[in-house]
């Protein structure tokens, strides 16, 4: 499973009220270019309740380079609360959550790609479950708020597997997972 999410230089995913307009300028075409086609690689999207809703009342009526990767491929949302997945080829996943993913990776299909928002990315992340970061750092700080991990129960060892620079300061990073015997 595949996490990929925007982060600041400081590691946060979001400032300290979950905002997450840090004041940049507009997306870089080649940074757009690269997210769009490596949602493309999806055959599920993950995320949790917030994320979720935030995504379902924008996506449907976008027109953007990433509505139709947003809106053609399934989505799974982990919730407890939410009554229903209104959102075209949407579900929810009510059951554990190790178990819940574990039954996904093994549903044929392309990539399970993962979005968030910060406590369902930091719970994934606890529980080992992310093989690959795909992380688009921003050249921002905001000294405070929701940190990508957050209690991990031991120190979490990744592999550089690609690093690529944009004109505007964006780097992305992508990181796999060194699985170590426990």
């Amino acid at each position: 499973m595949t996490l990929q999410m925007g982060v600041t230089l400081d590691g946060y995913v979001a400032g300290p009220g979950g905002e997450g307009d840090w004041g940049l300028p507009a997306e870089d075409p080649d940074v757009r270019a690269w997210k769009v086609a490596s949602l493309r690689q999806a055959g599920t999207h993950i995320m949790g309740r917030v994320t979720y809703e935030q995504m379902a009342a924008h996506w449907p009526t976008a027109t953007d380079d990433y509505a139709a990767p947003m809106n053609s491929i399934p989505k799974v949302v982990f919730s407890k609360t939410l009554p229903a997945a209104e959102w075209a080829a949407s579900r929810i996943a009510r059951g554990d959550l190790a178990e819940e993913i574990a039954a996904l990776k093994s549903e044929p299909g392309g990539d399970i790609i993962a979005h968030g928002g910060a406590a369902f990315v930091q719970a994934l992340s606890r529980l080992g479950l992310i093989d690959e970061y795909r992380l688009i750092i921003h050249p921002v700080a905001l000294g405070n708020g929701l940190p990508l991990f957050k209690d991990l129960p031991r120190p979490l060892r990744l592999d550089l597997a690609e690093a690529k620079r944009f004109p505007d300061g964006t780097v992305i990073h992508v990181y796999h997972t060194i699985r170590t015997a426990r």
